[in-house]
C-alpha cells in the first residue's frame, strides 16, 4: 500500500469545487455534437444519372448514410438546380412552389429537423431520369428521462446515456480516491 499512498496524497490537494468543474468540463466535451457535411452523390456530384435503370442512384447513396439534425448536404452541379419539395411534388417530378430552390452550382442545404426531405432537379426531364433523392434525418437522441417521485436516490448517480460506461466507471473511481 506504500505505492498507493504516493498516488492518493497529491490528489488530496485538489479542492472539491475544482474537481467538480474539471469533471463537468470533461463531460461536456464528451457530449459535444458533431455536424457532418455530406457531398451528395460522392465524386460524381448532383448530375443526371447515365444509363437505364439508374433512377435510384441518389436514393441508394442516401440510404448508405445516416443523417442527423444540423448535418449539411453539399450539392455540386453544372447547369442544373436543387429543389426541396413536398412528397407529392417529388412523385410528380415537378414543383411550382418549392420549399427551397438554388441554382448556383454549389449549394449547401442544412437538414434542420428530423424527418424526410425530398430533393429534385428543377431542370425539365432531369428528375424523370433519376436526379431526385429522399433523405431521412434521424430523430435526435432523447435526453435522459427525469426521475419520477417513486425512484430511489441511487438513480441520481446513474450515468447519462451519452457517457460510455467505461468513462463513468473511471470518473467514479477517481472521485472515490479523492474522498477516501
Amino acid at each position: 500500500m506504500a505505492g498507493s499512498s504516493n498516488f492518493i496524497s497529491p490528489l488530496k490537494n485538489f479542492s472539491v469545487p475544482f474537481m467538480i468543474i474539471l469533471i463537468s468540463t470533461v463531460l461536456s466535451f464528451l457530449h459535444r455534437v458533431e455536424c457532418v457535411e455530406f457531398d451528395v452523390g460522392g465524386k460524381n456530384g448532383w448530375a443526371t444519372p447515365s444509363g437505364k435503370n439508374n433512377d435510384q442512384v441518389y436514393n441508394d447513396w442516401a440510404s448508405k448514410n445516416r443523417f442527423q439534425v444540423n448535418d449539411t448536404l453539399r450539392f455540386e452541379y453544372k447547369k442544373d438546380s436543387v429543389l426541396v419539395v413536398t412528397e407529392e411534388e417529388y412523385e410528380k417530378c415537378r414543383s411550382s412552389h418549392p420549399i427551397f430552390f438554388s441554382n448556383n452550382g454549389d449549394t449547401v442545404f442544412t437538414l434542420d429537423r428530423p424527418g424526410l426531405f425530398y430533393f429534385i432537379s428543377g431542370v425539365a426531364g432531369h428528375c424523370q431520369k433519376g436526379l431526385k433523392m429522399i433523405v431521412k434525418v434521424l430523430e435526435p437522441a432523447s435526453p435522459p428521462q427525469a426521475a419520477n417521485e417513486h425512484s430511489s436516490a441511487a438513480l441520481v448517480f446513474a450515468a447519462p446515456e451519452f457517457i460510455p460506461m467505461a468513462v463513468f466507471v473511471l470518473i467514479s473511481s477517481f472521485i472515490g480516491v479523492i474522498f477516501v
